[in-house]
């Protein structure tokens, strides 16, 4: 068993660690195993398997910052995401992506318009019924993040599953992926907003977030993104032909994923961009390189470790307590929960019909949109901050199980997109 002084001491020993790391690797991949032979996406078992090994279940996996060791299991967590948009990036032609450019543009921002927008409202009718104790004095803050929390896509969980339909190469996962990448950018600015927001308790009030630093925080990233490709189609060839020369075992990759780690590090440092970004852009500029199939085929190993923590760790915020609809205020819990995740749901799918073009299959583009995934957690947490945002418990719970579903609906209906034809002819424009 894991050690109480651990727990009490909010620090795990070495060994504890190493108990629930494999713990979680080992759950992880028996229910992605499970999924699989259901012809599911091993991302769902490892979604049920974080949800299982949640505070809301076994309690074996760190899902709150008050638990022990939620700080290293979250960092490995944030690695393992870099790691995946790394492989995504290398997995990406940056040549397809910018044919796809403007229409990964259009989707993108009807992706993060409609879902605010039905958000925002959304919150306002759940106020005017006076449905768990919304005041008028907060209602505009928390409609406010509560849009935010719904506007970013997971680009993380609908690239694994679309990498493991073999799929990435098809132009709805180019459409989406570009436009999730954009929506991370985007994202920046809200988040700053919302952050802004919070801390001011009042729109007017001195300290808000004025017009020019948007357009400093928006020019920054975009700047980033177009430096690090750049400048670094110029400089990592050079790099790479310098590493193969060395002997020692394991030079190419480690060199590789100290590059990723540089971007991700240069991206949030310099630019306020999020790590994912950085890591992606790596990805695309080693990708032009002649060794980025020896990277690729090294990365595999590496990835296949890393990544299923990501997925576990989400799957391990879901509290199945407010499940229990016969618990007192878990209806009106779940009922805010499902509106918001009918919103979401909406608001997203609705950036399919700006995905023009011949041959693309909408309802692909639209469902790839939907998981909000860590990035809405994000969010959710900035609202909630441990009880002094805006949200309260209940409210957090309700947008936590919104975010969580966004991400559970995906992987089953992304298969069913690809797996049927017949939906095809519906969809092509």
């Amino acid at each position: 068993m894991i050690s109480e002084s651990a727990h009490t001491a909010h620090n795990l020993s070495a060994s504890d660690f190493l108990l629930i790391l494999s713990l979680v690797l080992i759950v992880s991949k028996f229910f992605g195993e499970i999924a699989e032979r259901f012809k599911q996406s091993a991302v769902l078992g490892e979604l049920v398997a974080g949800v299982v090994l949640g505070a809301g279940a076994l309690a074996i996996m760190p899902s709150s910052p008050a638990d022990a060791g939620y700080q290293t299991f979250h960092l490995i967590a944030e690695l393992a995401v870099v790691v995946l948009l790394f492989e995504i990036g290398l997995e990406t032609k940056l040549k397809e992506i910018l044919k796809v450019g403007p229409v990964s543009l259009l989707v993108a921002l009807v992706g993060i318009v409609a879902p605010f927008a039905l958000g925002f409202l959304c919150v306002y009718a759940l106020a005017a019924y006076g449905i768990m104790g919304l005041g008028e004095e907060s209602v505009f803050l928390i409609a406010v993040t509560a849009g935010a929390t719904l506007t970013a896509t997971s680009v993380g969980i609908t690239a694994r599953v679309l990498s493991d339909l073999r799929q990435l190469g098809s132009p709805e996962a180019k459409i989406v992926i570009g436009a999730a990448v954009i929506d991370d950018v985007v994202g920046l600015i809200i988040l700053s907003l919302v952050s802004g927001l919070i801390e001011t308790q009042n729109m007017s009030a001195a300290g808000g977030v004025s017009v020019s630093q948007i357009a400093i925080i928006a020019g920054k990233a975009f700047g980033f993104l177009f430096l690090a490709v750049v400048l670094g189609n110029l400089v990592v060839e050079r790099v790479f032909s310098f590493v193969e020369k060395l002997r020692s075992r394991g030079a190419m990759i480690v060199a590789a994923l100290s590059v990723a780690f540089l971007y991700a590090y240069a991206g949030q440092y310099f630019a306020e961009v999020a790590p994912i970004v950085g890591a992606f852009a790596a990805g695309l500029v080693i990708r032009k390189t002649h060794h980025f199939e020896e990277i690729e085929s090294q990365l595999r190993n590496v990835s296949d470790f890393l990544v299923p923590v990501f997925f576990v760790a989400v799957g391990a915020q879901v509290d199945v307590g407010v499940l229990n609809p016969f618990s007192e205020g878990n209806s009106a819990v779940l009922m805010v929960a499902l509106v918001l995740f009918v919103v979401a749901f909406i608001g997203k799918y609705a950036s399919a019909f700006a995905a023009f073009g011949s041959g693309i299959r909408r309802n692909i583009v639209g469902i790839g949109m939907i998981p909000r995934g860590e990035v809405g957690l994000i969010f959710a947490q900035i609202g909630y901050n441990n009880g002094n945002g805006v949200f309260d418990s209940r409210f957090f719970s309700a947008i936590v199980l919104t975010v969580m579903l966004t991400t559970f609906v995906v992987p089953p209906l992304l298969q069913k997109g690809y797996g049927n034809p017949a939906d095809e002819k519906g969809v092509e424009s």
